[in-house]
């Protein structure tokens, strides 16, 4: 057995005994680790400098390192997350159904944690935080892989989370590995890990999905797309566009894509261009939207394709919402994508038709966030269709049981002809 398959064997010991643990121990537990993390600051940005000044050597991209400094703002953030999580509901054993099958015999659906979650994600030291605060707050162990640009950082918050709680928690519930002989060995735990949720790049997603047995939630791409209907609000039109661009450029939620109806694609792109030239923003265009904005580069059908993750986006003028939908639907990654309209039977239609994770209306892309969302925080987005979509929070990493509660009830009492029918109540 190697080191680290033991460890992970100690981990799933330890979210055994996480999983029941009171209510009051994990939101202690949380204050111990805001408290720990908030004291140790100085030795945090200490390591996270020597990251950044290691990254800043290898000539990592600014997005990338935009997403590695560990500053006081970002641990404040930080911080006040796991105080936030302290305060939420306990996710365990709430009942989503509960049902009487018979006079005294109950049925109920109740929440329980899902067990160890590995997390692979990329150089953000803030995420680590986070999803060892959901991890607490939902009772599961946590297998956590940061990216490289960021070891120090993250070896350092994971020493002080384990130390924060190891004396309110009886059992080992977190693991820091560093290799990717680790993450390949993980991915092949099937039977000690429950569940897997990547964060990077498309190709490293398929790799996981392609290489491990044990179920994988996540998403690849952030490619969202806002479209300004004809009916939008100009104003309106350019601070959205403006705030899903620039507001953080380097978030898989800022947007991409910007689709503008013909119709007032004359009022509007001037007005765009002029504000995405001062701040900087690289505009592909099409045809059409260079004939407003001719310093636009002209776009390809790439542009379209391509989560730019920096000042940089795609701009196309369309003659109608079901184009502009139709254009969601072939380039979007199913993250998410806002429209800007007036119309109310516009919005039912973009609600409605836009498969994403998070569909908007009137208001900027990057609203799709676990904190924002009131869930505390996130493990990532999901763009899958089972178990979570859009934001995971703490709802995202509980699974469910069925209890049933008899009183020596058999199945042959109510089988054949003569069988007692079942009244199955609803009860909730």
């Amino acid at each position: 057995m190697s080191q680290l398959d033991d460890s992970v064997r100690r981990i799933r010991k330890g979210a055994a005994v996480l999983s029941a643990s009171s209510d009051d121990v994990r939101k202690r537990a949380l204050l111990l680790m805001a408290d720990a993390i908030d004291a140790e600051r100085a030795a945090i940005k200490e390591e996270n400098a020597a990251d950044v000044s290691a990254a800043e050597k290898e000539g990592i991209s600014d997005a990338l390192l935009h997403r590695l400094v560990f500053t006081d703002s970002k641990i404040d953030s930080a911080v006040l997350g796991l105080r936030e999580l302290a305060g939420l509901p306990d996710p365990i054993g709430r009942v989503r159904e509960k049902r009487e099958l018979d006079p005294g015999f109950i049925l109920e659906k109740r929440t329980f944690p899902i067990g160890v979650i590995a997390m692979i994600f990329e150089a953000r030291p803030d995420a680590l935080v986070q999803i060892a605060g959901l991890a607490v707050r939902s009772g599961n162990a946590a297998v956590l892989k940061g990216g490289r640009e960021a070891g120090r950082t993250n070896r350092i918050l994971v020493s002080i989370i384990r130390k924060a709680t190891e004396k309110i928690i009886n059992g080992e519930w977190i693991l820091g590995i560093e290799s990717h002989e680790d993450v390949n060995a993980v991915l092949g735990m099937e039977g000690l890990i429950d569940l897997i949720i990547p964060r990077g790049s498309n190709s490293f997603v398929r790799y996981v999905m392609d290489h491990t047995r044990i179920p994988v939630i996540g998403h690849s791409d952030g490619i969202c797309s806002v479209y300004a209907d004809a009916s939008a609000d100009i104003d309106m039109a350019v601070r959205i566009f403006i705030d899903s661009k620039t507001q953080y450029p380097a978030a898989c939620n800022a947007a991409e894509t910007f689709l503008v109806h013909k119709d007032i694609a004359p009022s509007l792109l001037p007005k765009i261009g002029e504000a995405f030239r001062s701040l900087g923003v690289v505009i592909h265009g099409d045809e059409e939207t260079r004939h407003f904005i001719p310093w636009a580069v002209p776009a390809s059908e790439e542009d379209y394709h391509t989560e730019y993750l920096t000042l940089e986006c795609a701009v196309k003028v369309v003659n109608s919402i079901d184009e502009a939908i139709e254009h969601i639907a072939s380039h979007s990654s199913h993250h998410t994508d806002a429209i800007v309209t007036s119309d109310e039977d516009a919005k039912r239609r973009f609600f409605q038709e836009v498969d994403s994770a998070d569909v908007f209306a009137n208001c900027s892309t990057r609203f799709a966030d676990g904190f924002r969302f009131g869930l505390g925080a996130e493990v990532g987005i999901s763009t899958s269709k089972i178990h979570a979509r859009g934001p995971v929070g703490l709802d995202g990493l509980m699974t469910t049981k069925w209890l049933l509660s008899g009183h020596g009830e058999t199945v042959a009492e109510y089988s054949g002809p003569d069988g007692k029918p079942f009244h199955h109540k609803e009860l909730m």
